[in-house]
């Protein structure tokens, strides 16, 4: 058996794809965002990454999803994409850095689980400690120079740390689109209203974007937005739980280096020591939701089966 196409091969190079694409959208971000106003980029990459996969999938002999499916699909998109990772780029846009923006989006998995009890899904007392543990992390990070000087930028990235989180619980009740169908569908409706937004915002290209700026949006639509969605795909059918939903606790720190090392960021001691706090707060809600994943396995016939949405991607 050839080495590319051994099943480990294809779990660490899923990981691999994961961990460096989703940590490095921001950093990207922040690149498009110097070059292109911060709706109309977002609207642009997740409208385009959008038509490309859904022509892709209709070639492949895919069908097109049913008009409930489509609407779920689109109100899903609206929470993840349009407002969730929206919020992000117009946080970039006001001078947020790149690594901080994606230390603040790390929290998801902690809202996520706050939100599962909206609909019975028991938190353990280990997720509740993450949680806990979590909250204090965000609070010592924005006693930071970071965000205490960008405030409405802080609290954009919050409320779509919050709507992704409510959006990823949301979305796992709802009838979807199969596959990566459910993707393109998000992505067209979110682009669409996120460019609605920028044309309603008055948002114009006052020149047209630098070469930097337009690798910048290409890369986040076919490395951000459709190479890692199908990783993470394949993860969530090939690997445990915790091991697809890793990701989370290592994008922020990708996003960090990515930021130093070519954008010029810098961390305080004190930002420092809020990402390991909120990272360590991750992986203790992750440590949670694979105990109870392997008490319900073990108390049933049938395999725990999870979706996309269980894990609360982060926004990037």
């Amino acid at each position: 058996m050839r080495l590319k196409d051994s099943p480990g091969f294809k779990l660490a190079l899923a990981l691999f794809t994961l961990y460096i694409i989703w940590g490095s959208t921001y950093y990207f971000i922040r690149v498009g965002v110097g070059a292109w106003p911060p709706l109309m980029m977002a609207g642009v990459r997740f409208f385009l990454a959008g038509a490309l996969l859904l022509t892709v999938l209709l070639l492949k002999g895919d069908r097109l999803p049913t008009l409930r499916q489509t609407v779920n699909a689109g109100a899903i998109g609206i929470l993840l994409l349009a407002i969730g990772n929206g919020l992000v780029t117009v946080a970039e846009h006001m001078q947020v850095p790149s690594g901080i923006a994606a230390v603040v989006v790390a929290t998801v998995p902690l809202f996520t689980v706050a939100f599962g009890s909206l609909w019975g899904i028991r938190a353990t007392g280990l997720e509740w400690l993450g949680i806990a543990i979590g909250l204090a992390g965000i609070i010592l990070l924005n006693t930071s120079g970071n965000l205490t000087e960008h405030p409405l930028g802080a609290m954009l990235l919050i409320v779509g740390s919050i709507s992704w989180a409510f959006g990823s619980i949301w979305g796992s009740k709802l009838q979807l689109p199969q596959g990566l169908m459910a993707g393109a569908m998000e992505m067209l409706v979110a682009g669409t209203v996120l460019l609605c937004a920028s044309r309603i915002s008055g948002e114009r290209l006052v020149r047209m974007p630098d070469m930097a700026g337009i690798l910048a949006v290409g890369y986040l639509i076919l490395f951000g937005s459709i190479i890692a969605i199908s990783a993470y795909m394949f993860l969530l059918k090939h690997a445990r739980p915790a091991l697809a939903t890793s990701y989370a606790y290592v994008n922020p720190v990708v996003a960090v280096l990515l930021g130093m090392g070519f954008a010029g960021e810098r961390l305080t001691g004190t930002e420092w020591t809020a990402l390991g706090i909120i990272i360590l707060a991750v992986m203790i809600v992750m440590v949670g939701k694979s105990i109870t994943a392997g008490r319900h396995s073990a108390g049933n016939l049938e395999p725990v089966v999870k979706t996309r949405r269980d894990s609360g991607k982060p926004a990037g």
